[in-house]
């Protein structure tokens, strides 16, 4: 039985599809004008390990991610500039080229966590017109205005607006909210812009029912998911700052669209903290993945560092728990690579171990299906790699085999690349051996000098009893 956490309802729920062995995700996208931050990533490594562990439960997966290269103002209450516009006055670049270059930038940063690339990433650019086709039936249905400068949604006509947010239609936001005018409520937001006023310069601009100009932000997302998913679909999945008003929005609009609300789950990870603030590019105070690989980790380290925290709860990010993370993920790996070279004996684990093996597995999978518990996960990865790494036990070829099969089936999930299949480059096996040679000769000086150059190279070797040795790479 899988459980995910639903906001919608605000309960853990059993999951289950609504086709046979097959689920519809829609993730949440980057707004492509700048780097992705470490919070952003966190998102996206949230959304890798969720369709990872469905595609465990033996079910078919298609997932849809959004690249939103138009309309994502500043604000999200519909006021300031386009962000891809600002990022294009920024580098004095066209649109197209900041959309394309940064696109390119967070496949790259996907790669480098091991994050599965969704099959399907539409951009918002291509879905023009099926966004006006959205919107001209929500205005056919009722539930849309014209303005002097767009079309809005009149969240007044919709009976159950706020139900994800729960959020009070109160005073609050409408103190703080800039007033636009012809706007009924500051509630409403924009499904088109035109391309008046302060858009009248606007570079992204297409012809419309209601006049040249540009889409809302959030339409986007409805008329995509629905066009690659249908009107209903699985799961929705972002970060929490969605709920209050991009996801909020998107219902609206579907349910004023086809009278559904679109997903049956939706999911969403918490925020990445540092200095005790949300880590946000408006803040200023935001790390991208080239942060880290110029302070030496690797993108896994960052990787394994989220998986070590449940993606609902805020998670705290410093160099010091960058620093403990690489060391915990550097002992796994290497507890794993010993355990492959470790000498063996005839004698076999015991019987009771052997059980503990099955229950592990067993275990883990229940972790992995209630609502994603990867502390848990890799709390039961630990425990087995400390008692591997005790010199006086031995293990024989069968029993090596059960320990590693933990470890490749917990890391169909987790992604870390926990089994390292790579094979050891021919110029470090000789390294290897010459230092070996070397420290057979009792010529240590030249020993130490070959080792620095081994690890320069990304290696460490290990020596072990009767003269052997092992290489791991770092």
């Amino acid at each position: 039985m899988i459980k995910f956490y639903n906001t919608l309802t605000r309960k853990k729920e059993e999951f289950r599809p609504l086709k046979d062995n097959e689920v519809g995700i829609y993730t949440c996208g980057p707004t492509v004008y700048d780097y992705a931050h470490l919070g952003n990533l966190r998102t996206y490594i949230f959304s890798d390990v969720l369709r990872r562990t469905l595609e465990l439960a033996g079910l078919k997966v298609k997932q849809v991610m959004n690249i939103t290269d138009v309309g994502h103002l500043t604000s999200d209450e519909d006021t300031g500039e386009d962000k891809i516009e600002k990022g294009a006055r920024r580098e004095k670049k066209t649109p197209q080229e900041i959309a394309d270059f940064y696109t390119r930038v967070f496949l790259s940063d996907l790669k480098k966590l091991n994050i599965k690339v969704p099959k399907l990433l539409p951009k918002a650019t291509d879905h023009i017109k099926e966004m006006i086709v959205m919107i001209e039936k929500i205005e056919k249905n009722g539930y849309a205005y014209q303005t002097r400068d767009g079309v809005y949604f009149d969240t007044a006509k919709l009976k159950n607006y706020g139900q994800l947010s729960r959020q009070k239609m109160d005073l609050e936001r409408r103190a703080r909210v800039k007033k636009i005018k012809g706007k009924k409520s500051p509630h409403d937001f924009a499904l088109w812009l035109k391309a008046v006023g302060k858009h009248q310069n606007h570079l992204l601009v297409w012809d419309s029912p209601w006049g040249r100009g540009f889409p809302g932000w959030h339409i986007e997302c409805s008329a995509m998911s629905e066009k690659y998913l249908g009107s209903e679909f699985d799961i929705h999945t972002g970060g929490v700052d969605h709920i209050p008003i991009h996801h909020e929005n998107e219902i609206a609009q579907s349910a004023a669209a086809n009278s559904k609300i679109p997903a049956k789950f939706w999911l969403h990870s918490e925020f990445l903290l540092m200095d005790k603030e949300k880590m946000a590019k408006s803040q200023g105070n935001f790390l991208t993945l080239p942060h880290l690989e110029e302070k030496g980790f690797d993108p896994l380290d960052y990787r394994f560092l989220v998986l070590t925290n449940h993606y609902r709860s805020p998670m705290l990010f410093d160099w010091q728990k960058m620093e403990e993370a690489e060391k915990a993920f550097d002992f796994l790996k290497n507890s794993i690579e010993r355990i492959k070279t470790r000498t063996t004996k005839k004698r076999k684990l015991p019987i009771h171990f052997r059980e503990n093996l099955k229950n592990i597995k067993k275990e883990i999978k229940k972790y992995f299906f209630d609502d994603l518990n990867i502390s848990l996960v890799l709390n039961k990865l630990f425990i087995l790699a400390h008692y591997i790494n005790d010199p006086a036990k031995y293990f024989s070829p069968d029993d090596k085999e059960k320990i590693i099969s933990v470890y490749e089936e917990a890391d169909r999930i987790l992604g870390l690349k926990l089994i390292d299949k790579s094979v050891v480059p021919e110029r470090i096996e000789i390294f290897a051996k010459e230092r070996q040679k070397a420290r057979l000769e009792h010529n240590f000086k030249k020993s130490d000098i070959i080792r620095k150059k081994i690890e320069e190279s990304g290696y460490i070797i290990e020596d072990l009893k009767n003269n052997k040795y092992r290489i791991i790479k770092k």
